[in-house]
């Protein structure tokens, strides 16, 4: 894993959440993110600043931060987040997702597909 987030221009550190820490990579103030219910289709966005939770359906989404290339907020989005079944204390997925990379890593859930569209930034 460490080679792949060395290949995404990212060294990790030992702060925060194992945070992505770089010069080349700036915070954004939050991030999108895309919840798809796979029995029935739908697709749902959710945007939350960082530091933030919401729900969608019965997923719990936990946004910790959100990065992206410095300079270029358009860029690919890097998101530490933390997924949850709503009633349960035990997480699903923690960790980073990528947004040009969803399937790099991601929640392996019957039901549920969660993917990082973009960072924000005001």
């Amino acid at each position: 894993m460490r080679a792949i987030l060395l290949a995404a221009g990212v060294v990790l550190g030992a702060a925060g959440h194992g945070v992505a820490q770089d010069t080349q990579t700036a915070t954004g103030t939050g991030a999108v993110l895309r919840v798809l219910d796979k029995i029935n289709g739908e697709v749902q966005d959710i945007t939350l600043v960082n530091g933030t939770a919401g729900a969608v359906w019965r997923m719990q989404v936990e946004l910790g931060e959100c990065r992206y290339p410095a300079g270029n907020p358009a860029g690919d989005g890097i998101a530490f987040v933390t997924l949850r079944q709503q009633g349960q204390a035990d997480s699903l997925f923690r960790g980073w997702m990528f947004a040009s990379a969803p399937a790099l890593n991601a929640l392996d859930h019957p039901r549920y597909d969660v993917w990082v569209i973009r960072c924000t930034t005001s």
